[in-house]
């Protein structure tokens, strides 16, 4: 590590002082709006431990150069001031993933967002103080902004505002990998882009009429499409491109699936909040080599693999994109075949971080895209995921509120063998049960019943094997050349 100067105090320029937080008039989950009044004059409070640590010179000297520099905004309109700060804190999380140094976190209570400028704007001016005193160069909102909300935010303060879907689209595309994946986040973010083009000044207008300013002069005059228009078109041509190209990809998908199906292979798929730890479980359960990773959203692709089950019938596992309170509307869309991943599954493996500080929230996030995808109904089996380090107090909650779940650590392997069983009891059983005596020289069909079918008796005889399966229609029509009426004694 390089030395510093004796005469320079070791990052000077890079502390930031600790803040206090200003108590709230009320920190209960009910709000009087009679008491809105002093909310607005105790606006913009300070959130303790916002600021992104920084440990070495090294590491400093990097992140000064490349990372960007934030400033957190959230109106908290309900709930308690804890899942006001909850939201805030995954903010900053987000922000962190995206490659920012987070300054500050500042919340504002309120009844509703202002229309114009999203916190009111007599508290757009402490803003600019607050980004002109720390000198941050981007302001995040912990919300999905409208385009005037955007501009006007933007015309006052100063430096470049984006919001939350914004974010979490910047840390999609920064992740995929795949063609599928790049291509989806893609298309999220042109439509969500597409409603908040906007002209800077004339510069970007090709319409001239009478004497045209800027040396356009003759043959650049009359109606014509001005810049914004000309960017628009070419994003919905861009769109239009894009859901063929993603269209090709679901015939691949929907092929895949087509086959299991045919086979009556049953299918798992794992959901959860991201970075609560499902790939993690994933690799515990296949030995899949999932990229596993403490970050929000590592996994954009879905993975497949197959599993065994102890009485030889085969299902499918699909680790599946992670989801997020608010998950913005394009993307969902834009993901739309990736997810029926989940919707076209037997069961749900909903794995919960319980070591996180709002695991309730969490599940009822989670629930509810899964209900906007028509996934809501399907069966569901809960694994408390990071046993190892989450309280013990808090473990006692989420069993109490959800009896049949399954308590797990990925990372140390515990409650896995528990997990797998809970998952085999709640694949759905074969209806077809046939009593068939096989040849010996009929090897493959015994196999066939290992992969697709369901042994509930077997038994050696001197003509071949008597066995009692449970199986699918097409596998009933290749045995019943050989079965018998008898049962097994």
């Amino acid at each position: 590590m390089r030395p510093l100067p004796e005469d320079q105090a070791p990052f000077d320029d890079l502390l930031i002082e600790d803040l206090t937080v200003r108590p709230l008039p009320s920190e209960q989950d009910e709000w009087d709006p009679g008491q809105q009044d002093l909310a607005d004059r105790q606006s913009l409070r300070r959130v303790a431990g916002m600021s992104t640590e920084l440990s070495d010179v090294s590491e400093v000297e990097y992140r000064r150069l490349l990372l960007e520099r934030v400033v957190l905004v959230s109106v908290w309109t309900t709930g308690s001031a804890v899942n006001a700060e909850h939201s805030l804190a995954e903010l900053k999380l987000l922000a962190e993933t995206a490659g920012s140094q987070v300054l500050e976190g500042l919340i504002q209570r309120r009844s509703r967002p202002d229309p114009s400028t999203y916190i009111g704007r007599g508290k757009v001016d402490e803003l600019r103080e607050v980004v002109a005193s720390t000198g941050a160069d981007t302001v995040i909102c912990d919300g999905e902004l409208t385009p005037a909300q955007l501009r006007n935010l933007e015309d006052r303060v100063k430096v470049k505002v984006i919001d939350r879907t914004a974010l979490i689209l910047d840390i999609f595309a920064q992740h995929a990998k795949s063609a599928e994946g790049k291509a989806q986040v893609e298309l999220a973010q042109l439509q969500y882009l597409k409603q908040r083009l906007r002209g800077w000044g004339g510069n970007l207008s090709r319409q001239a009429g009478g004497r045209a300013s800027g040396g356009v002069g003759i043959g650049g005059r009359g109606p014509g499409e001005t810049k914004l228009e000309t960017d628009r078109r070419r994003i919905n041509s861009r769109i239009a491109k894009l859901h063929g190209v993603l269209r090709d990809m679901d015939t691949t998908r929907e092929t895949k699936r087509a086959e299991r199906r045919r086979h009556e292979v049953p299918s798992v798929a794992i959901v959860g909040y991201t970075n609560a730890g499902k790939s993690s479980v994933l690799n515990r359960l296949t030995g899949a080599g999932v990229l596993i990773e403490d970050a929000l959203f590592a996994t954009l692709d879905p993975t497949t693999r197959r599993a065994a089950a102890a009485d030889g019938r085969e299902y499918t596992l699909t680790d599946t994109v992670g989801f997020v309170r608010h998950l913005p509307h394009d993307l969902v869309e834009a993901f739309a075949s990736t997810l029926e991943e989940s919707a076209q599954s037997d069961l749900l493996l909903h794995v919960v971080d319980a070591a996180d500080p709002d695991p309730v929230g969490q599940i009822s996030a989670v629930r509810t895209v899964l209900a906007e995808i028509g996934a809501g109904d399907l069966p569901e089996l809960i694994a408390l995921n990071k046993a190892d380090i989450a309280p013990a107090e808090q473990l006692q909650v989420l069993r109490g509120l959800h009896p049949d779940a399954v308590v797990v650590s990925a990372r140390t392997g515990g409650g896995l063998e528990g997990l797998r069983a809970a998952i085999e009891r709640r694949l759905p059983r074969l209806e077809l049960e046939v009593r068939a005596l096989i040849p010996y020289d009929r090897g493959d069909l015994i196999d066939k019943i290992h992969r697709a079918g369901e042994f509930v008796a077997r038994e050696h005889t001197s003509d071949g094997t008597l066995v009692v399966v449970r199986v699918n229609p097409a596998l009933a029509g290749e045995l019943a050349p050989y079965e018998v009426a008898s049962a097994l004694g």
